[in-house]
């Protein structure tokens, strides 16, 4: 049986981003961007991806520096809930660098210091079908620094697909962050319950808790705090909090 840690060659071919530029200047909304990054990951043949901003020395969790995401949720809470943000390879190498790179788990088993817990989240990776990852460093006009990182099978991707990627990563970014500008400047209103619920939320209440709490149903809950999500353009409830946080609705 073929080792599942080969890699595989990724034949040159036509680019599988097509229009990308067209397409993605036509994004409106983060929803818009998931779709469209999905997309390319799909077409690529890579299993998830992550866009985050390349994280200060002081942040501690993964989720508070992601932008935007379809990595497994298990896989995320894991990496945060064992403090690997601190000793990762990757963040330390985009500090050092601003040229795309990949890292495969033989890097990661291999590296000297490695902390014991490091190994379940491997092991968790391994599950997911995902043996690489591949950074491509990115910037904004304000020179704030973010990295889009694409997972999957272990492949050697040939000179055309990763300047194909990194013309996609570069344009993808510079999207969410006018997306973002936009937003950000735009009012939205907030009613009381929903301003209560991501309250309760970011204070790390589940929506069962925050029912009892509240008086409510849980799925009265739920319809709160989805209807909040989307009024803030967040992709999940913990980007909410963040986004309600920076607008000042909660503190």
């Amino acid at each position: 049986m073929r080792d599942t840690l080969m890699a595989d060659p990724i034949e040159k071919e036509q680019s599988r981003g097509g229009d990308f530029a067209t397409e993605i200047a036509a994004l409106e909304t983060q929803f818009d961007a998931i779709r469209y990054m999905k997309k390319i990951t799909l077409a690529f043949g890579f299993k998830a991806f992550l866009v985050c901003m390349v994280p200060s020395f002081d942040t501690e969790k993964l989720s508070s520096a992601s932008i935007l995401s379809n990595m497994p949720a298990d896989l995320v809470n894991t990496y945060d809930s064992i403090s690997l943000l601190k000793h990762s390879t990757g963040i330390r190498r985009l500090r050092e660098t601003t040229t795309p790179f990949q890292l495969t788990l033989d890097d990661w088993e291999k590296e000297s210091g490695r902390l014991p817990q490091t190994n379940t989240y491997i092991a968790m990776l391994r599950e997911h079908g995902i043996f690489q990852a591949n950074y491509f460093p990115v910037h904004d006009a304000d020179g704030s620094r973010a990295t889009v990182i694409w997972m999957g099978r272990r492949a050697d991707l040939p000179m055309s697909a990763m300047m194909e990627l990194q013309m996609i990563a570069i344009h993808v970014y510079n999207r969410l962050t006018e997306i973002g500008s936009f937003w950000k400047g735009a009012p939205v209103a907030l009613s009381e319950r929903e301003i209560q619920c991501l309250n309760w939320t970011a204070a790390g209440k589940t929506s069962s808790e925050i029912a009892g709490i509240l008086g409510l149903s849980e799925h009265t809950v739920n319809h709160y705090l989805n209807h909040v999500s989307k009024k803030l353009d967040a992709v999940n409830r913990t980007q909410a909090v963040v986004k309600a946080m920076k607008k000042g609705y909660i503190s």
